[in-house]
């Protein structure tokens, strides 16, 4: 594995295609590693595997503590290399940014006035104006993001497409501890108390998907009982069902959606969802018409 921390070094060393990037924040854990062992299957033998290592600035609301951000740049440099990372990028902030004051590129506005949106102003467009000085200078065929941030993969997938740059930013399902919370850099923040409650976030939104109710506010308040009777610890910041496609809410679940949560357990904030469907269609006369001639 080649550590590079300069977009010259890609150019050089990159060999092969596919060019798979999977770019992170760093403070890597099993998730991670996962999501890396996932580029790794796409690049082959034949292909580059690139993971960023990078925290953004530009990504961090006014009320996020950007130097507080937890930084092992060791043990990433370790988990990179066992998950078979060909070349390890890890620029320093003015590599990436030449005025952190310059304007950026801003997120689609359609995707980001739900969920993680609203709690975290200006956040989405630094996500969108890294990804994109990301895909600039690695140029890659393949970008692998975690559905953990679905929020933040529909975002990118649109930037991706709006831009039309030649990328296929495809999203690997969230990796979870056994008793099912999933795995992410800000559960280190938990004490003993809290990660013990914390699983339940999970358990509601699993209870938001098998609720028999076609209502979201029935299954939403169902879930909401969950976290408040086994979480106490836990403050809500939101409980939604949206469409998976344009994250906007939806009352009734009459089309793939998901259900997506935010909790925070002292100073740490908790995201997950759960995909709902896709919801199949009523089957029609034709339907029936088939399914009769497929039983002779």
């Amino acid at each position: 594995m080649i550590v590079i921390e300069n977009a010259g070094g890609i150019r050089i060393h990159a060999r092969g295609k596919p060019r798979v990037l999977v770019p992170t924040m760093g403070a890597l854990h099993p998730g991670h590693g996962r999501l890396i062992s996932h580029g790794r299957s796409l690049a082959g033998e034949d292909g580059s595997l690139i993971v960023s290592i990078f925290v953004n600035p530009t990504q961090f609301g006014p009320e996020e503590d950007f130097t507080a951000y937890p930084r092992a740049p060791q043990e990433d440099q370790s988990l990179c290399r066992a998950a078979g990372t060909d070349i390890l990028f890890r620029p320093p902030v003015e590599e990436m940014y030449d005025d952190l004051d310059g304007p950026g590129l801003s997120a689609d506005a359609r995707l980001i006035g739900t969920l993680c949106g609203p709690d975290r102003p200006g956040h989405f467009d630094g996500v969108c104006t890294v990804v994109e000085k990301l895909f600039r200078v690695i140029k890659p065929d393949i970008a692998v993001f975690g559905k953990k941030d679905y929020q933040q993969l529909t975002v990118i997938q649109q930037m991706t497409r709006e831009l039309k740059l030649p990328v296929q930013v495809i999203g690997a399902e969230t990796v979870r501890d056994e008793d099912g919370l999933a795995m992410s850099s800000r559960n280190r923040y938990l004490n003993p108390k809290q990660r013990s409650q914390a699983p339940a976030v999970y358990k509601a939104l699993q209870k938001i998907r098998e609720h028999g109710s076609p209502e979201s506010s029935v299954r939403i308040e169902a879930a909401r009982d969950i976290i408040t009777r086994e979480a106490p610890l836990g403050k809500i910041s939101y409980l939604q069902v949206v469409d998976r496609q344009t994250m906007q809410e939806i009352k009734t679940i009459d089309r793939p959606a998901l259900a997506a949560a935010a909790v925070h357990f002292g100073k740490a904030r908790l995201i997950d969802n759960i995909e709902i469907g896709p919801i199949p269609r009523p089957m029609t006369e034709a339907d029936r018409s088939i399914d009769h001639l497929n039983q002779f």
